[in-house]
């Protein structure tokens, strides 16, 4: 079996998606970002490489990825599917850009690829003990430091509105965090 190639867009999740890949064996991680400041947290939450997100496609080429994890959904929707090789999925997780994009299917067809809505709530409601299940594969890969969190800008509970102003105009390179 081939190691996966996974390409991850920016947005709140993608430093968990970073890490997870990592931690449950992609061979190589493409972290695809907005800024500069960005693509550090990126390189510093296991992505093997960053590109920025105009022009990606030439960067990353055709055909090249195993699986897309895609929080933003919006215009560059079809150079993620252009991306993906033969076999490839297109995980969508969010619509941060606030299009929600749509697919033309016969490109499904024509590449064998297929787009998986990834709804986690949806999914491990109706499974009693699947979170448990899932806790248990994770907490090695915690304890040995593979999956942590990276914490960007800390608030006190009454600018909890600036924290969202942060998460809403895409600033952030972290979990964002209220404290009481």
């Amino acid at each position: 079996m081939r190691p996966c190639t996974s390409t991850v867009p920016p947005a709140a999740p993608w430093t968990a998606a970073i890490q997870v890949a990592k931690a449950f064996g992609a061979g190589k991680v493409i972290a695809v970002v907005s800024t500069e400041a960005k693509g550090e947290v990126a390189h510093a939450a296991g992505a093997d490489e960053v590109v920025m997100a105009e022009g990606f496609l030439d960067t990353v080429r055709k055909s090249a990825v195993d699986i897309v994890v895609d929080p933003v959904g919006g215009d560059r929707f079809t150079d993620s599917l252009r991306a993906l090789r033969e076999h490839g999925r297109l995980l969508v997780i969010g619509f941060t850009a606030g299009q929600i994009p749509e697919v033309k299917v016969n490109r499904l067809l024509l590449n064998n690829i297929s787009v998986v809505g990834v709804g986690w709530g949806a999914y491990a409601m109706p499974r009693p003990g699947h979170v448990g299940k899932e806790w248990e594969a994770m907490l090695p890969h915690l304890r040995s430091g593979a999956l942590r969190p990276v914490v960007g800008a800390t608030h006190p509970l009454e600018d909890a509105a600036t924290a969202l102003t942060s998460l809403e105009g895409r600033a952030v390179t972290g979990k964002v965090l209220l404290v009481p």
